[in-house]
Parts: structure tokens; sequence; C-alpha cells
């Protein structure tokens, strides 16, 4: 499966199951970034696989918002991220205003993490902008406002240059297809989005101008081992992926685990099940999915202060994963 497959698909009730089949409800976020992708292939494979289970897929909004909606028991499965799911357990940051969020966190358990994705700060080959301590005084996309991946972008380049958003540089507001557009619309300097490559966007974006993947001068100190955290880790975006990226080296950034949730009162034998056909039948697919290779049991299963469900967790320990 190719990534505009992926990304068409997701907007779609995936796979055809039977009347009698059991529909679940999974939602996740802009069906072209990366994540989606792979939720998206991860609904297409078990359906494929299970005849008595159909999983419907919605891309779009916030995984925030769809992580409260699995916990009142409107959607079956959704994005997880083991930095925001501390946050809805205890009521901080975008939940502060969501006094249900810690009690709906116990209705939202793990199946499974993967990669997020190394961050990408992408700008023109020919904007003189050659690091992101370069890019004072200009006007960037890293992210909707208010969404994790804004938080860790924003976070990322203040960390490793002190240039804070909306003092130093604009970071525009905008959802993620407006984001995209502004930057192929020449009107952003800066285009930031987390992704396993080959991405989607730098594919789109490289087929008529060249780009340049930019990163800090320095990434030691304090500030980046405070803000990689535990859940954030170097990781650099390498070269030769794309005909029409300039560089010529790795570029050191950053990335990330995020996962999918499911509820935790959704019975054990049918997320047995599911956990099990999606591992079971993920080698049909790397051929034509390259980013699939990054997906690995070890990182499913990863503690990451989040529950796994029983019925994930039986089949793990069944495969000695656990």
């Amino acid at each position: 499966m190719n990534h505009t497959a992926g990304a068409t698909m997701i907007a779609l009730l995936i796979g055809t199951g039977t009347v009698d089949a059991q529909n679940l409800k999974m939602a996740t976020i802009e069906p072209s970034l990366g994540p989606a992708i792979v939720m998206s292939t991860f609904a297409n494979i078990v359906n494929d696989a299970l005849d008595d289970v159909e999983i419907e897929v919605a891309g779009g909004g916030a995984a925030t918002l769809h992580m409260l909606e699995v916990g009142r028991g409107n959607l079956d499965m959704s994005m997880v991220s083991p930095s925001i799911y501390p946050l809805m357990k205890n009521g901080k940051a975008m939940y502060a205003n969501q006094p249900e969020a810690p009690a709906l966190s116990e209705n939202v358990e793990l199946l499974m993490w993967f990669p997020y994705g190394q961050y990408h700060y992408a700008v023109r080959a020919d904007s003189g902008i050659e690091t992101l301590d370069d890019i004072e005084g200009t006007t960037a996309f890293i992210g909707p406002a208010g969404g994790g991946a804004f938080v860790t972008a924003k976070g990322w380049i203040e960390a490793t240059t002190g240039l804070v958003a909306g003092e130093d540089y604009e970071a525009i507001t905008s959802n993620w297809a407006t984001g995209f557009q502004s930057f192929l619309d020449g009107k952003i300097d800066l285009y930031v989005n987390g992704c396993l490559d080959p991405c989607q966007q730098f594919l789109q974006i490289t087929e008529t101008e060249e780009i340049r993947f930019i990163g800090p001068e320095d990434w030691s100190g304090d500030a980046v081992t405070k803000f990689l955290g535990k859940f954030r880790s170097l990781s650099e975006v390498p070269a030769g992926v794309y005909d029409g990226v300039v560089n010529d080296s790795p570029v050191m950034s950053h990335d990330t685990n995020v996962g999918i949730g499911v509820r935790a009162d959704l019975d054990d034998e049918t997320v047995y099940q599911i956990t099990k056909a999606f591992w079971d039948n993920l080698d049909s697919i790397t051929s034509d999915a390259p980013w699939a290779k990054a997906i690995s049991i070890e990182i499913a299963v990863k503690d990451l202060g989040m529950p796994l469900h029983p019925g994930a967790r039986r089949y793990y320990e069944e495969v000695g994963a656990l």
C-alpha cells in the first residue's frame, strides 16, 4: 500500500466485513499524516484478516479530543500519546477545563505503540536559512495551535535555539492541511511535520522545488535534556531519501512514540484477535510501505506509563514480547 492510497482510504469505510461483523469505530488525525496512515493500515490489515470484525476509520480532528471520546465510549480506538495520557489522567494542560478527563482516562488503554517519526523542519533551498537558529523573524507552521505537535516543535526550537514562538518568529495558527498549503504557496518560511520517511508531504513538495531540512547548531545542554524527558529522543533525519532535498548529510532532530488506544471496556477477546491479526499479517505490506519496517513489537510494548489492554497483553505474552 502506498502513502497516497493510505491517506485516501482513511476517510472511507475500510474493509468489506460481513453483515454480522462487530463494528468498531477508530478516529485518527489528518488523513495525510504518518500516524494516520499507520492507523489506517492497521485497520485495513485487521479487516482483511478477520471476518467478524470491521473497523471504520474517520480521519481529522485532534487526538487529545479523540481520547476523551474513547473514554466516554463514543469511539472504540484512537491515537494516544505517552506525553498526553498523563495530562488527561491528571486533568492538566489542555484537559484543565475538562473535569471528567481523569475519570475518562481510566477507560483508555493501550493496544500498541509505534514511532511518530522524526520531526522534519523544512525550508526552501534558496531561503538562506541554514539552521533553526536562523529562523528569527520568519513565519512558520509548526503544527495546529494547542496540539501536541505544536507544543513539541515549539519546545524543540526554544530548547535548542532560545527562540520563542510569537516573540522571535511567527507561528501561524491553522490546521494541518492549511499549514501545508501555506508552504506550497510560499506564504510561510518554515514547515514542520513529523513522519516516517518517505513522507507524502515532502514527496509532493520536492516534485516542484528544492528544500532543505534544518536542525539546530547545538543540541546539548539542560534545556534539551528537559525537553526530551522520558518520552522523546534525539533522532536524525536521513539524507538521500528525497531527490529534491539538498542536504548531503543527516540532520539532527527528535522523535517520539504514539500509539493506538482502545476502550478499556472493549472485551478482551476482541482486542486479542485484532492485535494478533495485525502482527501476524504485518509482513504482507512492508514491501509496499517501507515506513512499516520502523514498526516493531519491541516498540509496541514499551512501558511508557499507559496500561496495556488485557486482550493485547495476552497476545504479547503469548509471543514472548512481555
